[in-house]
């Protein structure tokens, strides 16, 4: 079965208090759509046809970079678009605020963590924090890699993760990656999160 692109679950101007509607639009209809047509022309009429991506993923060290690159880029952005909410934002709570705590001392201590960890991401790549079996942890990654690579450096379960790839928020942002990053935090899906956390453990 070929890869598809997702449906998002609200409409492209629903989080336009963070991200506009343009934004969305292009970000999920040309960027994501490019990465699932290139990955299917990929793996069409090859022996990786019909396997799972997360197979593929945690596999990548042996596959083509082309792979390696729209895999990647169709995993990272289907999980993000669950990341964000118009009812989202503001703290945690539940399982997760447990795991932040115990793993960070503090929500703030984390989100300081997380945002310097997207804020010094050289070029374009991503920010992420991950299920561990030794606990939270905050990593990211270049390009379109992630935590279930067998490249990563870091390697772990995503919970919860940021783009901070110039075409996520360059229309309302241009170079202030700062801004976007801040203006993420009032649309985090924490619901979401927690559900990605229980699946993890």
């Amino acid at each position: 079965m070929a890869f598809t692109l997702p449906d998002l679950s609200y409409d492209y101007d629903a989080l336009d208090r963070s991200i506009d509607a343009r934004t969305m639009e292009i970000h999920h209809t040309k960027h994501h759509n490019t990465y699932v047509t290139k990955l299917n022309d990929a793996v069409n009429g090859t022996d990786l046809e019909g396997k799972p991506l997360e197979e593929l993923l945690t596999g990548i060290s042996a596959l083509p970079v082309g792979v390696r690159n729209n895999g990647g880029g169709h995993y990272n952005h289907s999980l993000f678009w669950k990341m964000l909410s118009p009812d989202g934002g503001g703290a945690p709570d539940g399982a997760v605020a447990d795991a932040i705590n115990e793993a960070f001392g503090s929500f703030d201590s984390f989100r300081e963590t997380f945002t310097n960890a997207a804020l010094g991401r050289f070029g374009s790549g991503w920010a992420w924090l991950i299920h561990t079996p030794e606990g939270l942890k905050v990593t990211s990654t270049p390009n379109q890699d992630n935590p279930i690579m067998d490249v990563a450096e870091e390697r772990g379960t995503p919970v919860l993760s940021i783009d901070v790839w110039e075409h996520a928020y360059y229309l309302r942002y241009q170079n202030r990656r700062p801004d976007y990053v801040e203006a993420f935090w009032d649309v985090v899906n924490w619901d979401e999160v927690n559900r990605l956390l229980a699946d993890a453990g």
